[in-house]
């Protein structure tokens, strides 16, 4: 019964880890895929635009 202890926890770290990979690839794309990206562009902009004005204040 010891090999039966033994082999639980990987067992269910798979079960899990299988979970979380078929997650992660059913959210990507989708209705959302188009707001998400707009919000990472609009998060990346913003980051450029403080770079740049801090550049401007150091002269």
């Amino acid at each position: 019964m010891d090999y039966v202890s033994a082999l639980v926890p990987p067992v269910v770290m798979a079960v899990f880890f299988i979970g979380l990979i078929v997650t992660i690839v059913k959210s990507q794309g989708g209705a959302n895929k188009a707001k998400e990206d707009a919000f990472v562009d609009a998060a990346l902009a913003r980051a450029e635009s403080a770079r740049q004005d801090s550049r401007g204040t150091e002269d």
